[in-house]
C-alpha cells in the first residue's frame, strides 16, 4: 500500500495511518452540519462508532473569526480518533482554518460532496467537482504543509470512468482517506434514489489509499453487505445515525433511553440550544408523527432547561404506551424499502425519505400531513432559536460600556480623529477651515492656502510692473 512519503515527513499515510493512527475503523459517524458536535459524537462512540468527524466548517469564517471558532469547534482528550472537515475554494484559506485544529485532531477533510443550494452560492463542496485543478492545490497544498493527513468526501459522477478518474486525481494530489457517497450531485430531498454501490466499488478497486463507503445505511446488517459488496475498509453513516444512534450496536433502543443520554452528555458539554433541539426532534421523528401534542410541547420550548423538562413529559407517556401488547400505530414503507422493519413509535429506527407511505393503521393522507407537520414544526423551531440568538446578542450589544476612543481628537471639533501629520493637529474638515482662515499649508491634507495666496500676490505685482521701454 502506498503511503506518499509521508512516513519521511513525520506523519503517516494512506494505510498507515488508517491502522496505526485511527485503528483500523468500520463504524464512521459522517460530518454533518450543525448535527455531529461534540455531544453527538461522544454519545455515538459511547454507541461503538469507531471514528467520527466534525460537522462542516466553512474555512473562510474559521480562518479569519476566533468567535466561529470558539461557538463551533468543541473538542475534549477522549474525543479521538478525530477527523475535522473544512469546505471552501481556496487553497491558503483552507490551508489557515486547517491550521486552527493540526494540533488537536488526527487528520483534516476536504468537503467534495455538499450538493445543498448553499453550497452552490457559496462555490464549494459538490459544486467544485468540475473544477479539478483548484481541487488538486488544495488538496495538495494542505499535504505538503500540514503536519497531519489530508482526506476527501465526494460524491460519483454519472459516469463511472470519470468518477475513477476524479478519485485518481485526488489520490495523486495528497488524499490520503476517501469517502465515496454513491450519488450524484443532484441526488437530494425527494430526488435522494439510491447510492450506487457499484461505482464505489469500481472507484475501490482503482485506488490504493484507504476508503469509506457511504449510502444506503438503514441497518447494521447493511454494513457487511455494503462492505462486501464494495470492498470498502469501512463504512460511514449521516441520516440513519441521527434517528438511531446505535446503529453500530446492531440495537434499536428506546428513544428516551437515547434522548436521555444525549441531554447529559449535551449539559456536561455546555451544548448549544439549536444543536440540541435538533437532535431531540430528529430522535422523536417518529413519535411526533403520531403524538402531535407532545410535539407542539417540545416546538415551543427556548432553553435546554425547558427541554430537560419536557423529556419528562415526553418519557412517562412513551412508558406507558410501551408497556401496552400492542402499540396504537405502526408506520411502514413497504414500496420504498422491502426489508423494512416494523418497530413501534418510541423505538428508535431509520427515517426513509419517500412520497408514498402506507400505515397498518391510520390514513396515509394523515400520515404524510403529519410528517409534514412535525418538519414544518423543526424549521420554526429553527427560527425562533435563531431571532432570540439575535436578540440576545442585540442586548449583550446594548449593555456594553462605551468603547473608549483609541485615536486622539480633532483640536477643533473633538469629535473626529486628528491627522499626527497636520500642522493643525485637526481632521481634514476643521483643517481645511483654519488653513484658508490663517493663510497656511497643510501638506497632509493638501490645503494649500498660503501657496495659493503667495501665487496670487505675485501674478499682481507682475501685472502692476511697468513695461519697460526702448
Amino acid at each position: 500500500y502506498i503511503t506518499n512519503n509521508l512516513s519521511r515527513m513525520g506523519k503517516l499515510g494512506g494505510y498507515e495511518f488508517y491502522r496505526k493512527v485511527l485503528g483500523s475503523p468500520r463504524y464512521v459517524v459522517a460530518p454533518m452540519v450543525d448535527m455531529s458536535e461534540l455531544a453527538w459524537r461522544e454519545l455515538s462512540r459511547e454507541y461503538k462508532a469507531q471514528l467520527c468527524y466534525t460537522p462542516m466548517f466553512h474555512s473562510a469564517h474559521f480562518a479569519d473569526s476566533a468567535t466561529y471558532r470558539r461557538e463551533n469547534f468543541q473538542t475534549c482528550e477522549s474525543d479521538r480518533p478525530l477527523i475535522v472537515q473544512f469546505c471552501g475554494n481556496d487553497p491558503d484559506t483552507v490551508l489557515r482554518a486547517a491550521r486552527y485544529v493540526e494540533g488537536h485532531c488526527d487528520a483534516v477533510d476536504l468537503n467534495l460532496g455538499c450538493p445543498q443550494g448553499i453550497a452552490k452560492r457559496g462555490h464549494y463542496g459538490a459544486f467544485l467537482q468540475d473544477e479539478w485543478e483548484l481541487i488538486a492545490n488544495i488538496v495538495s497544498l494542505l499535504h505538503k504543509e500540514l503536519s497531519i493527513p489530508v482526506t476527501c468526501k465526494i460524491r460519483v459522477f454519472s459516469d463511472v470512468k470519470k468518477t475513477i478518474a476524479y478519485a485518481k486525481m485526488m489520490e495523486a494530489a495528497g488524499c490520503q482517506l476517501l469517502t465515496v457517497h454513491g450519488r450524484t450531485r443532484e441526488m437530494k430531498g425527494p430526488q435522494t434514489g439510491i447510492a450506487d454501490w457499484d461505482q464505489i466499488r469500481a472507484v475501490r478497486q482503482a485506488i490504493k489509499i484507504p476508503m469509506f463507503a457511504n449510502g444506503n445505511i438503514l441497518y447494521f446488517e447493511d454494513i457487511e453487505r455494503c462492505i462486501e459488496a464494495t470492498g470498502v475498509d469501512g463504512v460511514m453513516t449521516a441520516e440513519t445515525n441521527l434517528f438511531n444512534p446505535a446503529l453500530f450496536t446492531g440495537e434499536n433502543p428506546m428513544v428516551w433511553e437515547v434522548v436521555d443520554r444525549y441531554l447529559e452528555i449535551a449539559v456536561k458539554h455546555n451544548t448549544n440550544f439549536i444543536h440540541v433541539k435538533a437532535h431531540v426532534f430528529k430522535l422523536y421523528n417518529i413519535t411526533f408523527q403520531i403524538k402531535h401534542h407532545l410535539r407542539d410541547l417540545l416546538a415551543n420550548v427556548h432553553k435546554v432547561q425547558d427541554i430537560l423538562d419536557a423529556q419528562q413529559i415526553i418519557r412517562a407517556e412513551l412508558k406507558e404506551d410501551a408497556q401496552k401488547e400492542q402499540p396504537d400505530i405502526q408506520v411502514q414503507r413497504v414500496e420504498t424499502c422491502p426489508n423494512f422493519k416494523h418497530f413501534p413509535y418510541w423505538i428508535c429506527q431509520p427515517y426513509f425519505r419517500s412520497t408514498r407511505l402506507e400505515a397498518l393503521a391510520g390514513d396515509k393522507k394523515k400520515i404524510e400531513t403529519d410528517m409534514e407537520a412535525t418538519l414544518q414544526a423543526e424549521r420554526l423551531a429553527r427560527k425562533e432559536a435563531k431571532r432570540q440568538r439575535k436578540a440576545a446578542l442585540y442586548q449583550k450589544a446594548l449593555l456594553k460600556p462605551a468603547k473608549k476612543r483609541k485615536y486622539a481628537s480633532c483640536e477643533g471639533c473633538h469629535q473626529n480623529p486628528k491627522s499626527d501629520k497636520c500642522v493643525q493637529q485637526m481632521c481634514k474638515r476643521c483643517c481645511i477651515s483654519k488653513t484658508v482662515e490663517l493663510v497656511m499649508d497643510c501638506t497632509q491634507h493638501n490645503v494649500m492656502a498660503k501657496s495659493r495666496f503667495d501665487r496670487i500676490q505675485a501674478k499682481n505685482i507682475e501685472s502692476e510692473a511697468p513695461i519697460a521701454t526702448a
